[in-house]
């Protein structure tokens, strides 16, 4: 059987920037096995699979190792494969996952797609004496969310200069790790580490501004915010703190189209 497949850079307003992302658009769920055995033969940190279920389209996304809870940058990469191809004149989609409920993406008139997702709830535990020896520069604070650990920074420069152990924090029981401060030029800048996952550095990581976006906003007393994820790539998001959602803003290049045998 053949397959249609997209790769999206997403949050990205030129190719080879932002984060790449797989995209097939299903008829119907096949088995979690074969989700998960494309995901690995493509490699890249995530695989999203979409099925239109009436007037929304649920969604799941692969690492090269799991299936995740939420991502950011395959969702946005989703939308834009749908308004491309499948929904021309929409401006609005409706998305849903199992494991995370309602999400949606609105088409801006720039080209943006903004995305609306649910707020992480994060609370400051003690210093993680593991974390901290793989990361190599100690934190200001410790967080933790619902998947990830975050930790707070002084400074970009320290972001900048980390080079974790991932064969240290391959073993934390957690998705992945956070790891911001203020930015120079932005509001706040962030990495991201997920060995745990499959993806020792993913380039820009949506979700994690889930987690980022509550904290900052409180930090910096702002409701919208600039965002830079300062991966080898890179990304730029925009975010805004609504009650008890997130909305995420980027943009997106077409790089791949082709199908897949399976």
């Amino acid at each position: 059987m053949k397959q249609k497949i997209y790769q999206v850079d997403a949050f990205a307003s030129a190719l080879f920037k932002g984060n790449p992302a797989a995209v097939c658009i299903m008829e119907s769920w096949p088995t979690d096995v074969l989700m998960q055995d494309i995901a690995m033969e493509n490699n890249l940190s995530e695989t999203a699979f979409v099925v239109k279920n009436e007037e929304r389209y649920d969604i799941r996304w692969f690492t090269p190792g799991v299936e995740v809870d939420l991502c950011g940058h395959a969702t946005l990469a989703s939308a834009f494969v749908l308004f491309t191809f499948h929904e021309p004149e929409a401006e609005k989609l409706a998305f849903f996952s199992h494991r995370s409920g309602p999400l949606s993406v609105l088409r801006l008139s720039d080209g943006s797609l903004s995305l609306n997702f649910p707020a992480d709830t994060i609370a400051q535990v003690d210093p993680l004496a593991e974390l901290n020896q793989a990361m190599g520069i100690t934190p200001q604070k410790t967080y933790k969310g619902k998947t990830d650990i975050m930790l707070i920074y002084r400074s970009q420069t320290e972001i900048e200069a980390l080079q974790p152990n991932f064969f240290l924090m391959k073993s934390l029981p957690v998705r992945g790790v956070i790891a911001t401060a203020p930015g120079q030029d932005v509001d706040f800048v962030s990495r991201f580490f997920a060995p745990q996952s499959g993806v020792d550095e993913d380039p820009v990581t949506g979700s994690a501004h889930t987690t980022l976006t509550p904290y900052w906003s409180a930090e910096l007393d702002k409701e919208l915010l600039f965002a830079r994820q300062l991966s080898q790539r890179g990304g730029d998001l925009m975010c805004r703190m609504m009650g008890d959602r997130v909305e995420i803003t980027g943009k997106a290049k077409l790089y791949l189209e082709g199908e897949i045998n399976i």
